[in-house]
């Protein structure tokens, strides 16, 4: 199993895997988005696969800057194939995003994640991460 960047050919599988996470989305969709943050240095999604390029989980991270606090970075979406949860390829992937943090002077790294999602809540304890607060997100659409 190897971590690389990801790239456009990995689409399709990003796109299915976004389904398992309780999102799904259009191809047509994650590939405009796929090319916009593969084109950003603040931006890192990476793939975990087999030596045949079969990509079995994904994870996106980017850096986060806001007025009121020191940069960190967060992740934006990170997921496992289902049928190779629990072999440490979910933590290959948060290590390397880690080093990737850590290569850019980024001191902390964020995850949100859904308030029903335990099995999530407790992988990201068990890899450091501390609960800091609770909070509800709104969201506002604004035309089409």
């Amino acid at each position: 199993m190897k971590i690389r960047p990801a790239e456009i050919s990995d689409l399709s599988k990003i796109t299915e895997l976004s389904a398992q996470l309780g999102y799904p989305v259009f191809r047509e969709d994650v590939e405009v988005r796929l090319r916009q943050m593969l084109s950003k240095d603040d931006h890192i999604i990476l793939v975990a696969c087999y030596a045949d390029n079969d990509v079995i989980g994904w994870i996106h991270a980017f850096l986060a800057y806001r007025v009121e606090s020191a940069l960190f970075a967060e992740l934006g979406g990170f997921v496992v194939d289902e049928n190779h949860r629990g072999k440490g390829i979910g933590k290959q992937l948060l290590n390397a995003v880690e080093d990737w943090c850590r290569a850019r002077d980024v001191g902390k790294l964020r995850v949100r994640t859904r308030a029903d999602r335990a099995d999530a809540h407790g992988f990201y304890e068990a890899a450091g991460f501390q609960r800091t607060k609770t909070q509800l997100i709104f969201d506002k659409p604004l035309g089409e």
